[in-house]
């Protein structure tokens, strides 16, 4: 019903940029708040940064200064603009959306896109 499309992971050295996106299509009545994880090489997965419907933003302390996320709501689509990695940003990143179906129940519910790999080396 619903599809998470992720691109622009890559390899980088430090100080280098990249710029996520991910595009939800299908069966989608309205979308409230995106977000992007981070799961490094041995350790959880964790918040990197969300975006609520007001364009209200969180982010990890880690990446404060150099992440910027943004969404386009035309798109239904939210970005992950990463600048001056560090080799401590290797990750798998992975989206998240939380939305409303259409003709659903009317309550959000959360889809995950299938990860993209971000490589930073020194």
């Amino acid at each position: 019903q619903v599809q998470l499309e992720e691109s622009g992971g890559g390899a980088v050295q430090a100080g280098g940029s990249l710029r996520l996106s991910c595009a939800a299509s299908g069966n989608i009545d309205s979308i409230k708040a995106m977000g992007w994880y981070g799961q490094a090489p041995g350790k959880q997965r964790e918040l990197v940064a969300v975006i609520g419907s007001g364009d209200n933003t969180n982010y990890a302390d880690s990446v404060k200064g150099r992440f910027t996320i943004s969404r386009d709501n035309a798109k239904n689509t939210v970005y992950l603009q990463m600048n001056n990695l560090k080799p401590e940003d290797t990750a798998v990143y992975t989206c998240n959306v939380d939305l409303v179906l259409r003709g659903g129940t009317g309550y959000p519910m959360r889809y995950w896109g299938q990860g993209t790999q971000v490589t930073v080396s020194s």
